[in-house]
């Protein structure tokens, strides 16, 4: 099963991320450090040493972004009646004014929230709202084993 389900439109961005990193940016670096180790002494060299720490970074994200892919899979699309992963949910946290309802989208980090933030399905909390309808009470269990209720305000796709 995937571990990371992503909207079409993250997944097709993701895989065009990799192709630029691969097809253009690290090969336009790869460039500046045989033009900057053209210029002689490597200890001394700051444009060396600034075009390898930037090289390292494109690569690391290239390789991040590749493992978030190979174990990513389409996620269905979103019900207005349940909370799904790629929901939009309003909730509301026991003892919070009505006013202070807050809005996250279910799903991974590298997704657009549209403004809000984005809550994964695998935290305690957005594991424990998926699968609920607008209206439900929910009991969470936190990861320092305090427990918080939250009440289902919304759900919009």
């Amino acid at each position: 099963m995937a571990k990371h389900l992503l909207s079409e439109n993250t997944y097709k961005r993701l895989e065009a991320e990799v192709f630029d990193l691969e097809h253009t940016r690290l090969p336009e670096v790869a460039d500046k450090i045989g033009r900057a180790r053209e210029l002689g002494d490597l200890s001394e060299n700051g444009d060396y040493h600034a075009a390898k720490d930037e090289y390292g970074l494109l690569n690391d994200r290239r390789v991040r972004v590749q493992g978030i892919l190979e174990n990513a899979a389409i996620a269905p699309a979103p019900s207005a009646d349940e909370v799904t992963v790629l929901s939009t949910v309003k909730v509301l946290f026991d003892g919070d004014d009505p006013s202070d309802a807050e809005t996250f989208l279910i799903g991974h980090i590298e997704e657009d929230g549209a403004g809000h933030e984005i809550m994964s399905p695998a935290s305690p909390i957005g594991s424990a709202l998926l699968g609920h309808k607008k209206g439900d009470k929910v009991s969470i269990t936190l990861e320092n084993g305090a427990k918080v209720g939250v009440t289902v305000v919304d759900i919009s796709v």
